[in-house]
């Protein structure tokens, strides 16, 4: 197996009106996967969900869906977790009429707690969503807590293993992006790449780290904030680089899902880090 590439949602060169046309679309320029965008709620209708799952088995690309970008695991108030469990179990529910294995979930945010409390608020908020989806026949569907760009957000490389940790069908959304920025620029080249390889094999073992989701893309961050914005690959004032990782990933032999999430050329990004990693394969082979 190889790794697959496709971007987060349509970009500005997607000539069609519905992403039910973009599966086809994708497959058309070489790509092999899409993520499905529900960050500002779970709208998508069981029609329209089960059209593009069709779409996409018809054009061999494989879906992914992003839940909604507001779920907040470290939030203690009983509501709240509530809710979580209601957002995630619904975008659950939209991913299993698409056919999508995998669901994107963030963390959650500090909320002027340690990042120890706000690490043990959701880890058993975590298993309750995933004994809440097993209970709605969505055990299937594979949950992939994000590594998040703020500084006041909870999910850094630490603490999405230590979620990852609780069950082995927990699989890390690891965005480089969002590392770079959290860190001010300093995870970034092959040594910092390798050392989250590195650590992502040591806590989860070589099967479940070598077929991680991965979002990336370059991040313009502030000294006091981390994450500031999505850029495209084409803006040199930030990173990451993706040619390490491409080749690092390459040289493992590893197989995971990389979702481009620049800003309006997803697709034409999530192209380039494709060529860099078939180049790197192409290499190593000779």
């Amino acid at each position: 197996m190889s790794a697959k590439f496709g971007p987060a949602g349509n970009g500005d060169s997607f000539p069609h009106r519905s992403s039910v046309q973009a599966p086809g679309w994708l497959a058309g320029l070489g790509l092999e996967a899409y993520e499905y965008q529900c960050g500002k709620g779970v709208n998508v209708g069981e029609d329209t969900a089960r059209q593009l799952g069709r779409a996409a088995e018809e054009a061999g690309i494989t879906l992914s869906l992003h839940a909604p970008y507001f779920i907040n695991l470290a939030n203690p108030d009983p509501e709240s977790q509530k809710k979580t469990i209601g957002y995630i179990t619904a975008a659950c529910r939209a991913a299993d009429w698409m056919g999508a294995g995998r669901v994107v979930i963030h963390t959650g945010a500090l909320m002027k707690r340690t990042r120890r409390q706000a690490l043990d608020i959701a880890k058993p908020a975590l298993l309750a969503v995933l004994e809440a989806c097993d209970e709605a026949g969505l055990g299937h569907i594979t949950l992939c807590p994000e590594t998040m760009g703020k500084l006041g957000q909870l999910g850094d490389l630490e603490e999405v293993l230590e979620l990852c940790a609780l069950d082995r069908r927990l699989v890390p959304c690891v965005d480089f992006g969002h590392l770079y920025a959290r860190t001010l620029g300093e995870l970034t080249g092959r040594a910092a790449t390798e050392g989250i390889l590195n650590r992502m094999e040591e806590v989860l073992g070589e099967e479940r780290a070598s077929r991680f989701h991965s979002h990336f893309s370059k991040i313009a961050f502030t000294p006091n904030g981390g994450e500031k914005m999505h850029l495209t690959f084409a803006q040199t004032d930030f990173g990451p680089d993706p040619a390490p990782l491409m080749e690092l990933v390459a040289r493992r032999g590893w197989s995971p899902t990389f979702i481009c999430e620049s800003a309006g050329t997803q697709a034409e990004d999530a192209l380039e880090m494709r060529r860099l990693y078939h180049a790197a394969l192409e290499e190593g082979a000779q």
